[in-house]
């Protein structure tokens, strides 16, 4: 039984390859000829043939913000939008849906470029990372490097490949081993031969390419592992930094879920917010700090740590608080004897958000032990002490000890302050 034809101010989503109309399939190749408007990237609108006499519109640049003035421009006509491979993974079949809701939208699939890609190269597709640079920085591929794993590049253009391996070498993972593939399902596919990031010295080729990365760590890079608490090397800091053992524990007690927002207040070097985003790709962070050049700093480490979306905001909290988007959970690193600082912080978060702040002084904490008393949660010291050389002999050296408040906001005490009035 055929679906049902869509409603004339339905949008049909019709997913097509570098094999162009021939591996189109039946139902997709009837809503293309019925279409009044035809919607997609010049190169796509021109694999259609004549048959298909709908108006060609081209996507303009950029193009999600284009999404609703298109279609309302179209509104009570049938169209269709092309879309490369899957329109749902990474394609224009998200911003639609979105935009109209799942149930305007009829998408028609064709396998997407990293099933062919897996297909190719015998890779089991649930093995494989999939990380997109089509609009997005290379350096977010860093956030992905493990020895051992299998990442698949959604290139942006011709010179992806070269920015891939010089990533790679920078980052300590030149030994990995790169092949790129080009138009996979159509008639000028090709596969390079595989090259070592340290070695690739390959011209560009064709715009339309994956990079398939077999990922080798060098002996002496630095490991830098899947969970928070990252060797206090991976970062460039002034020593403000939360050292290694107390970010471990700050980050289990603020808890990271896919999607949440972190405000990280008094970012230092900006360890908290980093080790955040590193959690789960749609983690988002905002970085608050008020000198410059830690600023710009905490911008280098996200970059170097592969998640170039953490948002810095330059100046002095609470002010600086005041148009930042709610958040899910906030980390106060530095800066608690601010007038208001902590009555902001809790007033932002809702209801089940977490406030974790850490501090060495004792005006800090005594903030926080009124607070503890006010609101709850866990009040806790935490004492590090690290090897080291005492002439012949070894002795553990004492670093200054964290006091650290964690709390989640209740129902309870939604409407209670934090500081005395």
């Amino acid at each position: 039984m055929s679906s049902a034809a869509p409603e004339p101010n339905a949008v049909t989503v019709v997913g097509i390859g570098a094999d162009g109309w021939e591996g189109v399939a039946d139902t997709a190749r009837g809503a293309l000829r019925d279409a009044d408007v035809l919607i997609g990237g010049r190169r796509q609108l021109d694999l259609l043939p004549p048959e298909c006499a709908g108006e060609r519109v081209t996507w303009p640049s950029p193009l999600r913000p284009a999404v609703p003035r298109l279609l309302a421009a179209h509104a009570g006509r049938r169209i269709a939008v092309l879309a490369s491979g899957d329109p749902m993974f990474y394609g224009i079949g998200r911003a639609l849906t979105e935009e109209l809701g799942a149930a305007a939208v009829r998408v028609l699939p064709h396998p997407s470029s990293v099933s062919h890609a897996c297909a190719r190269l015998g890779w089991p597709l649930e093995d494989v990372e999939v990380v997109t640079l089509v609009g997005r920085p290379a350096a977010r591929i860093a956030a992905h490097l493990h020895h051992g794993r299998r990442l698949l590049v959604l290139s942006a253009n011709a010179d992806t490949p070269a920015a891939v391996a010089a990533l790679l070498r920078d980052r300590g993972f030149g030994p990995s081993r790169l092949r790129v593939l080009e138009q996979l399902g159509g008639p000028g596919e090709h596969t390079s031969a595989e090259a070592t990031a340290d070695d690739w010295a390959r011209p560009p080729g064709a715009a339309l390419n994956i990079v398939a990365v077999d990922c080798r760590r060098a002996p002496d890079a630095l490991r830098l592992g899947a969970v928070p608490g990252l060797p206090d090397d991976a970062y460039e800091h002034d020593g403000q930094l939360t050292k290694r053992h107390v970010r471990a524990v700050t980050l289990s007690a603020l808890a990271p879920a896919p999607g949440e927002l972190l405000w990280d207040v008094g970012g230092g070097s900006g360890s908290i917010a980093v080790e955040w985003l590193r959690t789960h790709p749609s983690c988002r962070a905002i970085s608050v700090e008020r000198h410059p050049e830690r600023a710009e700093r905490i911008t280098r480490n996200a970059d170097r740590l592969g998640v170039p979306a953490l948002r810095v905001v330059t100046g002095a909290a609470p002010v600086a608080l005041a148009e930042l988007p709610p958040p899910d959970a906030v980390f106060i690193g530095g800066g608690l004897t601010a007038p208001g600082l902590l009555d902001a912080c809790w007033a932002a978060l809702p209801v089940g958000g977490r406030l974790v702040a850490n501090t060495v002084t004792l005006e800090s904490e005594a903030l926080l032990a009124d607070a503890h008393r006010r609101l709850g949660g866990d009040l806790v010291r935490l004492a590090v002490a690290h090897a080291v050389p005492v002439g012949g002999f070894t002795a553990f050296r004492q670093a200054l000890p964290v006091t650290q408040w964690a709390v989640q906001k209740t129902a309870r005490t939604a409407e209670t302050t934090v500081e005395d009035r």
